[in-house]
């Protein structure tokens, strides 16, 4: 093979470098790459072949990296879902909420098992639930008797509460109930001790189907 031949060849077979920028990578279009690559056999070479591996390498690295990102995605609390306030009266602080917020209470419900009776209002992306003792005895007439009406928690939303209940576990923090219980408004819930978390009740939400 003359020379020339020899530059001709090497031309046909030079790979494209492929864009995998970390500020511009397109994932779809990084494994459209990763098929040519593997559709086209005849264009690896002896003298091309550990830049092709390079390549192919760094495009399944991507997506092991997109997939690792959503995972750490379903384990994050993704948002304060709602601030809960203890009152002593939702007939009368209802009508102040509402004046308040400038929007009607969405939604009374009892919850039984907790003994109490809430009410929804919804401001932007985060609710106020406004928390009521049904019984002397309940955990919200307690509150109130030694702290008064005000602040009694902050509720996050989590896509996987198991796998988040988990996590906390994990680094420490008190779980008040060892598994997820039916709450207020169609969620699954959960409580951290508050000697854990700074004195702040930190509730943990995910939405039921």
């Amino acid at each position: 093979m003359t020379e020339a031949s020899r530059v001709r060849n090497s031309r046909l077979v030079e790979p494209k470098r492929l864009n995998l920028k970390p500020e511009t990578c397109d994932l779809k279009f990084e494994i459209r790459n990763l098929e040519i690559l593997l559709l086209f056999p005849f264009a690896i070479t002896i003298s091309n072949l550990n830049y092709q591996i390079k390549e192919i390498l760094l495009i399944l690295s991507k997506s092991c990296s997109s997939a690792v990102n959503l995972f750490v995605q379903l384990h994050l609390m993704r948002k304060v879902e709602h601030i809960g306030i203890a009152v002593k009266s939702l007939t009368d602080s209802v009508p102040l909420f509402e004046k308040l917020l400038n929007t009607p209470c969405y939604k009374t419900e009892a919850v039984e098992s907790e003994k109490v009776t809430t009410a929804f209002f919804q401001t932007g992306e985060t609710k106020i639930e406004l928390v009521e003792s049904s019984s002397p005895d309940g955990v919200i007439a307690k509150f109130i008797e030694k702290k008064g009406e005000g602040l009694h928690h902050i509720a996050f939303d989590v896509a996987d509460i198991y796998a988040e209940m988990k996590r906390l576990q994990s680094e420490g923090f008190t779980l008040l109930n060892e598994t997820p219980k039916k709450g207020a408004d169609n969620k699954l819930v959960c409580f951290l001790h508050p000697k854990g978390t700074n004195g702040v009740l930190i509730e943990l939400c995910q939405e039921q189907p």
